[in-house]
């Protein structure tokens, strides 16, 4: 019995240990890819193109084990009431709603968006171990208007969860906006309707232009580390004739933003990851401080920055309140703090 019980218990350690590298691993880097290939795409899969970027499976690893125990996080988010029958009906304006994580439901000119759906209650390869949901979704699965379409950043089990865009394909048959590499993935998983797109491609969905847009991340599922970035990832933009919404996904800070901006912009609102930085005291290279997001935001030539990606599962290790008051305290001294708006879960403005 004791035998049985520390199998059971190595075994979720190791579960464990695992989600937490595959959230933000990258391979050793590449040789510089062939002349005829983007220079974002590699023999066997894809990279990042900033020169000074560096993030290997073991120094992944070393800050993973060899970090300290986290610093009490204080009192959760507070959620806002949100049954859905507001998002149901006719909207007069583009309308946004903070699910958590990187969720969110964007609505414009009639058409209903989500971005990395994730209503399940690890952000694990397996449903018993690993880090945990520390806050109910701000609308209940059960509660969402229709759903027309569906971007996905990248695989990473914080931002693609099985379980949910599953049960999307079951009860809303959207199509899924994926990154290169990803819609073999779906179609594995019984999902057939998933446009795949490149860097700087797009597609429509209804009266929207949907764009996949670069990042600065990594991607890789598998617990034995082989699939490491053979899937792309992106950020998107969202566009209507008279709107402009940017995801940035999952990112470190990197001087794309400013190309975007320049392609695609500006934005009337720019959604931007706040935490998951702790790892690193001066810059993550696959995640933006508060206040870097601050100068993405600037980048971005943005007129709102909401931010995303912060106290909600275990992943991120900075206490609640924290990437908020930094992002505040970063967008007053800029003069920008009217420019902000930090949602709690479930939270729906207008835009």
């Amino acid at each position: 019995m004791f035998r049985r019980r520390t199998t059971h218990l190595l075994a979720a350690i190791l579960v464990s240990l695992s989600a937490f590298v595959l959230a933000d691993l990258t391979s050793i880097p590449e040789p510089v890819p062939a002349s005829d290939r983007p220079a974002h795409h590699i023999a066997r899969g894809f990279r990042n193109l900033d020169p000074g970027y560096a993030y290997s499976i073991a120094a992944r690893i070393v800050h993973v084990v060899g970090r300290p125990p986290a610093r009490d996080r204080g009192r959760p988010l507070p959620l806002v009431a949100n049954d859905g029958s507001a998002l149901r009906g006719a909207l007069s304006a583009p309308v946004l709603t903070w699910i958590g994580h990187a969720t969110f439901l964007v609505q414009l000119d009639g058409v209903n968006v989500l971005t990395d759906p994730h209503w399940g209650r690890r952000t694990s390869p397996v449903s018993f171990a690993g880090p945990r949901r520390l806050l109910p979704p701000g609308v209940r699965f059960e509660d969402l208007p229709p759903i027309h379409a569906v971007v996905i950043s990248h695989d990473h089990y914080d931002h693609l969860d099985l379980e949910t865009v599953t049960r999307l394909a079951r009860a809303h048959a959207p199509v899924f906006f994926v990154p290169l590499g990803l819609k073999a993935w779906f179609n594995d998983a019984g999902i057939d309707k998933v446009v795949e797109l490149d860097w700087w491609q797009s597609s429509r969905v209804g009266p929207l232009r949907i764009t996949c847009t670069p990042a600065q991340h990594s991607s890789g599922r598998a617990v034995t580390l082989t699939d490491q970035n053979h899937r792309l990832w992106s950020s998107w933009a969202i566009a209507s004739d008279r709107h402009r919404f940017y995801f940035a996904g999952d990112t470190g800070y990197f001087t794309g933003f400013a190309e975007i901006a320049r392609r695609l912009g500006p934005f009337d609102v720019a959604a931007l990851p706040i935490g998951g930085y702790s790892d690193y005291p001066r810059h993550h290279p696959n995640h933006v401080s508060p206040e870097e997001a601050v100068q993405a935001f600037q980048d971005l030539g943005a007129r709102l920055l909401v931010p995303m990606h912060w106290g909600t599962f275990e992943l991120n290790r900075e206490p609640y309140g924290e990437p908020p008051d930094r992002l505040l305290r970063e967008a007053h001294r800029h003069g920008l703090e009217e420019h902000v708006a930090v949602l709690s879960p479930g939270q729906t403005i207008r835009w």
